[in-house]
């Protein structure tokens, strides 16, 4: 079983990357994650990583495992859990396009 999901996050993380994300889309789906992750993903509290400027694909595989369970935070397994693919996309691109401060 263990074999199994660990195939189904590889193949789903592989599509996940197979499209781009649109960072004008992420902005408004992003809102919600700036509660925490402060305004254009730069958070001011050590306890929640700065966004700003990561790399996108490294956003989208953290939501990804998050959702997939292979990760896990009561906040952050919960805010993933809501997220399409295309989400989880267009929110990686929208802070992957923001300058860290």
């Amino acid at each position: 079983m263990r074999y199994a999901l660990l195939a189904l996050f590889a193949l789903t993380s592989a599509n996940l990357y197979a499209a781009d994300g649109d960072a004008k889309a992420g902005e408004s789906q992003a809102a919600v994650c700036m509660a925490c992750h402060g305004p254009q993903g730069n958070s001011t509290n050590p306890d929640w990583p700065k966004l700003a400027g990561q790399h996108a694909q490294y956003i989208a595989k953290q939501l990804m495992a998050f959702k997939a369970g292979t990760r896990s935070d009561p906040l952050m397994s919960s805010q993933a859990a809501q997220l399409s693919d295309q989400d989880m996309l267009n929110v990686a691109a929208y802070f992957a396009a923001q300058t860290p401060k």
